[in-house]
C-alpha cells in the first residue's frame, strides 16, 4: 500500500521485532551494554525490565544477532505461566533435547550432559527468558538450580531475564534471596524522550530507503512524542497509521493536524481518550505505585515531558517571531 506510494523498500513501522530496525537510544544502549557484560562474565543473571512496548523483545533479537554460534549455544524462551518442571521441559526442547514423557530427573540428567558437552566444545550455554514476569517463583528458582552446574568452578549455563516491571516484584519476594545474590547486573528500560522519538522515527524510515517523502514537520514529531509517551510500540502503531493516512490522502508532508486527526480516529476505534493513555509510564495501571521501578518511570516521564515543553517553547518563539516580522512589514507598508 503506502510502501509503493512513498517508494519505500519495506514497512518502517512494523510491530514484529526486527533487529534491522534496532535503534540505539541511550536506554537501549545501556541495556545492551549490560547484556554484553553478562556474556563476558560468563556467570550469574542479568535482569532487564521495562514497561509494555519499550523494546525488550527487540533487545533480545539484537543480542541474538550478535552471538557467535561457534561460541554460544543460546535458547530464547517466551514464557507464559509455566511451573518448574514445565520450564525444564521448555529449556530441553529449546536445545533440541527429548522432553516428552520424561521424568524431571531424566530431563535434568539430559540437560547436565548437554551443558557438559557444550563446555567440552568450548561453548557457553545461554538461556534468555522473555516476558519473565509470568514465571512463578518456583520456576525462577529452577533457573537458579540450573546455574549450579559447573566444571572446575566454571558455571556451565547462565540466564538473562527480561520482563515487565512486575518481574521486580517477583524477585523482591521473601524466598528470592538466593536468586537475588546471583544477579550481577540489572537495568530498567525507560521510554524515549522527545528528541529520541524524533530520531527513532527517522532511523526506521531511513532503513527502508526514505528520501524525505513524506516529510514530517517538527510539530508532527512533537505530537507523536506527546501521544505515544516515547514508547516504541506505540510510536510504530501511530506512525504506521499516519503513513496509511498519507497514502489515502496523497500527502507528501505531515503536520500536527494530520497526526491529531489520525490519533482521533484511533481513539474512536479503541473507545478511549487521550487521558486514558498511560501505557508503559509511571501513571500506568500496570505499574506498582511504590518502589524504585515506579520512581524510575516517573523520572523518565518527567524528562520526556520537559523535552516536549522545550519543543513547544521553541515553536511558540518561532510563531512569535513570525508575528513580529509580519507586524513590522505591515508598519513599513503603512509608512
Amino acid at each position: 500500500m503506502y510502501t509503493e506510494y512513498y517508494q519505500l523498500t519495506g514497512k518502517p513501522f512494523q510491530l514484529n521485532p526486527d533487529e534491522r530496525f534496532f535503534y540505539n537510544s541511550k536506554g537501549h544502549n545501556r541495556a545492551m551494554a549490560y547484556l554484553r557484560y553478562g556474556l563476558e562474565q560468563r556467570q550469574g543473571f542479568i535482569v532487564i525490565t521495562g514497561g509494555i512496548g519499550t523494546g525488550k523483545s527487540l533487545l533480545v533479537k539484537n543480542l541474538f544477532a550478535e552471538l557467535d554460534p561457534d561460541q554460544v549455544a543460546a535458547a530464547h524462551l517466551v514464557t507464559t505461566q509455566v511451573h518448574a518442571e514445565d520450564l525444564v521441559r521448555l529449556v530441553s526442547g529449546a536445545f533440541g533435547l527429548p522432553f516428552e514423557g520424561l521424568s524431571k530427573a531424566a530431563l535434568l540428567r539430559n540437560l547436565e550432559s548437554f551443558f557438559r558437552e557444550m563446555h567440552a566444545e568450548g561453548k557457553r550455554v545461554l538461556i534468555v527468558i522473555d516476558e519473565a514476569q509470568n514465571l512463578p517463583p518456583q520456576s525462577i528458582e529452577e533457573l537458579r538450580m540450573l546455574s549450579n552446574y559447573e566444571v572446575d568452578g566454571t558455571p556451565l549455563v547462565q540466564s538473562f531475564l527480561l520482563g515487565q516491571v512486575e518481574l521486580r516484584r517477583v524477585l523482591q519476594g521473601a524466598h528470592m534471596e538466593q536468586f537475588r545474590q546471583r544477579i550481577i547486573a540489572g537495568y530498567h528500560l525507560r521510554p524515549l524522550d522527545a528528541d529520541e522519538t524524533r530520531n527513532y522515527i527517522i532511523h526506521r524510515l531511513e532503513k527502508v530507503g526514505w528520501d524525505h517523502r513524506p516529510e514530517f514537520d517538527e510539530s508532527a514529531f512533537s505530537e507523536i512524542a506527546r501521544y505515544t509517551r516515547g514508547i516504541p510500540r506505540r510510536i510504530n502503531t501511530l506512525c504506521d497509521r499516519l503513513m496509511v493516512f498519507g497514502f489515502l490522502e496523497e500527502l507528501d508532508r505531515f503536520d500536527e493536524g494530520h497526526v491529531l486527526g489520525v490519533i482521533e480516529d484511533m481513539q474512536e476505534e479503541m473507545g478511549v481518550n487521550d487521558s486514558d493513555i498511560g501505557e508503559g509510564i509511571g501513571v500506568s495501571a500496570d505499574l506498582p505505585m511504590n518502589g524504585d521501578a515506579n520512581l524510575t518511570d516517573r523520572i523518565a516521564m518527567l524528562e520526556s515531558e520537559i523535552s516536549m515543553l522545550k519543543l513547544a517553547v521553541m515553536k511558540d518563539r518561532q510563531l512569535l517571531r513570525k508575528a513580529v516580522l509580519m507586524h513590522l512589514e505591515d508598519d513599513g507598508d503603512a509608512g
